[in-house]
């Protein structure tokens, strides 16, 4: 028994180790009911283990992937790199648009080299920018309150200053487009800032309107 235990006890163990210092792979879009190890709009990483109960549910979109997916009733959650690893509980997943860069945007410091490939896109609209929304309502993802500026780059006129102080967030960090019924222009190049951070990005051609799932339209001014 002392030895099922120390194995045990092992694997936890490595598994802590290898969730420790790792970059995040998939968000967590949804919860519902009875969930431990994750909760509602957290960032995951590879090996860590989520338990769902009776009536549990949650949903995972990963990043890199663009895979989206349902888990739900009794089981374990297994976090992968671009799926999970799934025990005893129901299955669904697919595809959904996404940029599959995404995971390298989330928790990059932003400042002056994108400030720089913001200037350049003023003169040069469309070029430089990596990120591509597939929504037209961002969720941004922030770290701190203050005036965030949106501003189109390849076109003039669409302009939105948004005061974040007091403004209803989700989960406290996220603020969504979708919520405050602002919806940008499909194929539209646009920077984003809020103080000293700063983003470049382009909508989508087909980018779907209201609130799609998050990895299709997540930006980070973390």
């Amino acid at each position: 028994m002392k030895q099922i235990l120390a194995a045990i006890a092992g694997v936890v163990a490595l598994t802590g180790v290898a969730c420790a210092g790792q970059a995040p792979v998939a968000l967590v879009e949804d919860v519902q009911g009875k969930v431990t190890g994750a909760e509602f709009m957290d960032y995951v990483v590879p090996g860590q283990v989520i338990k769902l109960g009776a009536g549990g549910s949650i949903t995972l979109g990963y990043m890199k992937s663009c895979w989206r997916e349902t888990i739900s009733g009794i089981g374990t959650v297994i976090v992968g790199t671009e799926q999970s690893s799934v025990h005893l509980a129901e299955f669904k997943a697919g595809k959904v648009p996404c940029d599959s860069g995404l995971s390298e945007h989330i928790g990059q410091e932003v400042g002056e080299s994108a400030a720089t490939v913001v200037r350049s896109l003023r003169d040069e609209p469309g070029r430089g920018a990596s990120l591509v929304l597939h929504g037209v309502s961002p969720v941004v993802a922030v770290s701190e309150r203050g005036k965030l500026v949106v501003d189109r780059l390849d076109a003039k006129g669409e302009h939105y200053e948004l005061d974040l102080a007091g403004a209803p967030f989700v989960h406290g960090k996220f603020y969504d487009f979708a919520k405050a019924n602002i919806a940008l222009k499909p194929g539209g190049t646009y920077s984003m800032k809020l103080n000293a951070k700063s983003v470049a990005f382009v909508v989508d051609a087909d980018a779907a309107a209201g609130p799609g799932p998050v990895i299709s339209r997540l930006v980070s001014l973390r």
